[in-house]
C-alpha cells in the first residue's frame, strides 16, 4: 500500500486530504491511500518515512514550505528558484525531491481574468506561499511589491504605505498571508478597500472561506474577486503528475 499525504500545521480543515481521496475513489484506485500529518514543529518531518516507510510523496503547506527545505535531497529547478516547497516526492532510491506546484496552480487560474492595466501587482505576506506567487508574476511579467507590518527592502512596502494613488496603480492584489481563515473569518487584510474599483482584481489563496471578508468587501467595491480553490485543484493534478513520474 502506498501513502501520500499533507505535512502542515492546524491542517483538519485541509482540501487536500478530502480531494485525494475523492480523486481514488473516482479512479479506482485501492492501493493509495492519503493522509494529513499535523506537525507542531518541522523538526518532527524526519518521523513521518520512520512511521510510514510506505510514504511516496507528500504535499506541504503553511508554515512549512520554506522551513522542510534543509530535510530535502534535492529541489528541482523552479523550487529553487523560488525558494519554497509544497510539493515533494520520495524516488525509488528513497531521494526527497522538492518541487513547487502553487506558480503552476497560480498562474493557470488567474490568466483568464487579467486585464491590460493588471501591469502591477500587490503581494499581501511574505511567507513560502508569496515567493510561488512572485514567481509567476514574473512569468506573466506583472511588476509587483510586497505588502508587509514591518518592510524589510525596497521591493517591500509597509500596510499604512497603500495610498489611493498607490492603490490606483496597483490593480491587482493577491492575498497570500492567512488573515482571514477560518474560524477567524471577520479578519482581513488592512488596506484601504475603498480605494478599489471595477479595475482592480483580488484573488486570495484562501478557499476556506469560500468568499472571505478581503474577497467581500472587493466585491461590494465592484472589483473583481478570486478564491484560491481552482489554484489548489490545478496545483494538486501537478503534484499528482509529479508523485507519478
Amino acid at each position: 500500500m502506498n501513502k501520500l499525504g499533507l505535512v502542515g500545521k492546524q491542517i483538519s480543515y485541509s482540501f487536500s486530504n478530502s480531494y485525494f481521496k475523492q480523486k481514488f475513489e473516482d479512479l479506482k484506485i485501492t492501493d493509495t491511500t492519503y493522509q494529513n500529518f499535523d506537525l507542531d514543529d518541522i523538526s518532527e518531518f524526519p518521523s513521518i518515512f520512520t512511521n510510514h516507510p510506505e510514504v511516496k510523496g507528500l504535499n506541504v503547506t503553511i508554515p512549512y514550505k520554506e522551513q522542510v527545505i534543509p530535510f530535502l535531497d534535492k529541489l528541482d529547478k523552479k523550487a529553487k528558484k523560488i525558494g519554497a516547497v509544497n510539493t515533494i516526492k520520495v524516488t525509488k532510491k528513497g531521494k526527497l525531491v522538492g518541487s513547487n506546484t502553487d506558480y503552476y496552480g497560480f498562474k493557470k487560474s488567474i490568466e483568464p481574468y487579467l486585464k491590460s492595466y493588471h501591469d502591477h501587482a500587490l503581494i499581501l505576506g511574505t511567507g513560502g506561499a508569496s515567493k510561488a506567487i512572485a514567481f509567476a508574476l514574473k512569468k506573466l511579467k506583472i511588476k509587483f511589491k510586497y505588502v508587509s507590518r514591518s518592510p524589510k527592502n525596497d521591493q517591500t512596502i509597509s500596510y499604512d504605505a497603500l495610498t489611493s494613488e498607490v492603490m490606483d496603480t496597483y490593480k491587482l492584489i493577491i492575498n497570500c498571508s492567512p488573515v482571514g481563515t477560518f474560524p477567524n473569518v471577520d479578519d482581513c487584510p488592512n488596506i484601504p478597500y475603498q480605494a478599489l474599483t471595477d479595475e482592480h482584481l483580488l484573488f486570495d489563496l484562501i478557499y476556506n472561506p469560500s468568499e472571505t471578508t478581503f474577497l467581500r468587501k472587493g466585491r461590494e467595491q465592484k472589483a473583481t474577486t478570486l478564491n484560491g480553490l481552482k489554484m489548489l485543484v490545478f496545483q494538486a493534478e501537478k503534484a499528482w503528475k509529479i508523485w507519478n513520474l
